[in-house]
């Protein structure tokens, strides 16, 4: 749905790159995403701001899909391969719990998996043997389904153990403190384009840092840390 280009930029990297066809609100919940992913610990991809020069843009078919305007880039893995069902028993405990936790926490209902279908966002590094986690755009989701997420998360089965045990709360609190402490910064250097939907920056996008800030902080509350069984 968001249309990304694979593009070799500057520095000799491959990266999956999203713009104009993914929507400015998707942009700032990626880069913002991103950021929170990293600082709380996630294995996500390196990611950056990237531009595309507007002659390259002009000449390509599907151009307009990808814009001039500043673009979020996610560096490519070399040898991964789709997540699937027969990686769950590949991927560490504690990392399950991270990443569900974390998903709980940003309402990122996009990382879906059952025996019968699903979209994790996830890839498998089959060299390292190691979980990659991708894609925040659908995050901060103001239409959250508590029940839907912890029904179809990819590590939905961890819910359980998660609310059976006494010690993650803290485990967890020390992880969405040290996230947030970059809250502020990725905000500041979000490109002042994508705040709005229009290139005359007429419109403003439809997302709400302080707002998604009070989300975040819901793990404050005690009701924040029983997810649904």
């Amino acid at each position: 749905m968001t249309r990304p280009f694979l593009c070799r930029c500057e520095d000799g990297h491959l990266y999956f790159v999203k713009g104009r066809a993914a929507s400015a609100r998707s942009l700032i919940c990626e880069w913002l995403g991103g950021h929170l992913a990293k600082a709380f610990g996630l294995p996500i991809p390196a990611f950056a701001i990237a531009q595309a020069p507007p002659e390259l843009v002009e000449l390509h078919p599907q151009g307009k899909d990808l814009g001039v305007l500043p673009l979020f880039a996610s560096r490519r893995v070399e040898h991964v391969q789709e997540f699937s069902i027969s990686h769950l028993g590949d991927v560490d405990a504690d990392l399950q719990r991270d990443v569900l936790m974390f998903d709980w926490w940003i309402q990122n209902g996009d990382r879906t998996l059952t025996t019968h279908s699903g979209n994790p966002n996830l890839l498998w590094d089959t060299d390292a043997h190691k979980l990659v986690v991708i894609d925040h755009n659908l995050a901060f989701e103001a239409g959250f389904n508590a029940a839907l997420f912890a029904e179809t998360h990819v590590f939905a089965g961890q819910i359980p153990l998660l609310n059976q045990d006494l010690f993650q709360p803290g485990q967890f609190r020390e992880k969405f403190v040290r996230a947030l402490a970059v809250w502020a910064e990725a905000c500041k250097n979000v490109p002042s384009e994508w705040w709005f939907v229009d290139e005359e920056q007429t419109v403003p996008t439809a997302f709400d840092p302080t707002a998604a800030l009070a989300l975040l902080k819901r793990y404050e509350h005690e009701d924040f840390w029983r997810l649904p069984p």
